[in-house]
């Protein structure tokens, strides 16, 4: 979201543009960010789990399975881990997100930069179909959606995630 809104602003800035469990602004689905991200947070509280295990991945087996193997991965990092998110800070997040979801569409016919497009085929937080969306709207964009993927999809399909990254990149 931040990415589309400095291409308005200076779109010199970017000569590729990645863009990850987003959708444009004023995208169907995404002012109910909140209320989903509540009612998880609750979820998680009363299961102890990571509140990334209901906001990241399916509910199916392999989501699971592929939530915990995240959960492990992102702890390997020792040294200069990023802090974790204020309560504050969290909920103007998600007062963000739902604002950028009330908005009026934006015009991004304008991003002219190779796009690369990615999303799990259920993302509950900023719902798919916005990343084909995305894809409709931006000239010279390519889409990737990951099979069984929620909004993590990158996270639970991290390893073809980098190899079309660096594809993209190399291009």
């Amino acid at each position: 979201m931040i990415a589309q809104e400095l291409l308005a602003i200076e779109p010199r800035l970017v000569r590729k543009l990645i863009l990850s469990g987003t959708g444009p602004r004023g995208g169907k689905g995404i002012e109910n960010v909140t209320k989903l991200s509540d009612r998880d947070l609750m979820r998680a509280i009363f299961t102890l789990r990571d509140i990334k295990t209901y906001l990241f991945f399916t509910r199916t087996d392999n989501g699971k399975q592929k939530a915990k193997e995240f959960l492990v991965r992102i702890k390997e990092r020792k040294e200069a881990r990023d802090k974790i998110i204020s309560f504050k800070g969290y909920r103007r997040q998600l007062k963000a997100i739902h604002e950028w979801g009330m908005a009026e569409p934006a015009d991004l016919s304008g991003i002219t930069q190779p796009t690369l497009v990615v999303n799990g085929d259920n993302d509950r937080m900023v719902p798919t179909p916005n990343s084909d969306d995305l894809v409709q709207r931006i000239p010279n964009s390519k889409l990737i959606i990951y099979k069984d993927s929620g909004h993590g999809g990158i996270f639970q399909n991290h390893d073809e995630f980098v190899k079309s990254v660096l594809a993209f990149l190399d291009k």
